[in-house]
């Protein structure tokens, strides 16, 4: 019986150990996107004025939802939008149609994702925007 709890607890601290390195892997992933990739940063930016517009227009819990969804989506788009490019330009540093093209359905991702989220933030904001000039 000692044997079999000795076993469980090494696997529970291997399991442990494997979730634990695979969030350090996924947060070093997180620090490359913010630290190399322009467009990564330029979504991060708008997120915080809309974050700062957010309060200072006092949006609804259900409307921060959608907002967090929407700029996960687009945070995320762009992450593997950038690891796709990554790995292509690793992959063959010579031109390739076959290449261009998954990069570009990659880059249509990302816009997609971003036209979701400007949809969306018209939708919150816009009237109480217009809310504000009506008075």
């Amino acid at each position: 019986m000692k044997k079999k709890n000795k076993s469980r607890k090494k696997g529970l601290s291997r399991f442990l150990k494997k979730r634990a390195k695979s969030f350090k892997n996924a947060f070093s992933g997180l620090r490359i996107l913010v630290k190399f990739e322009y467009n990564a940063r330029i979504h991060l930016v708008v997120l915080v004025f809309v974050i700062i517009a957010g309060i200072l227009l006092r949006v609804s819990p259900a409307e921060w939802l959608f907002i967090a969804f929407a700029a996960g989506l687009v945070l995320m788009a762009e992450s593997f939008n950038s690891a796709l490019e990554n790995l292509s330009d690793e992959v063959s540093s010579y031109y390739s149609r076959k290449i261009k093209r998954a990069k570009d359905v990659a880059a249509a991702g990302v816009l997609i994702s971003a036209i979701v989220a400007l949809i969306v933030g018209i939708i919150v904001f816009l009237p109480r925007i217009l809310n504000l000039f009506s008075k």
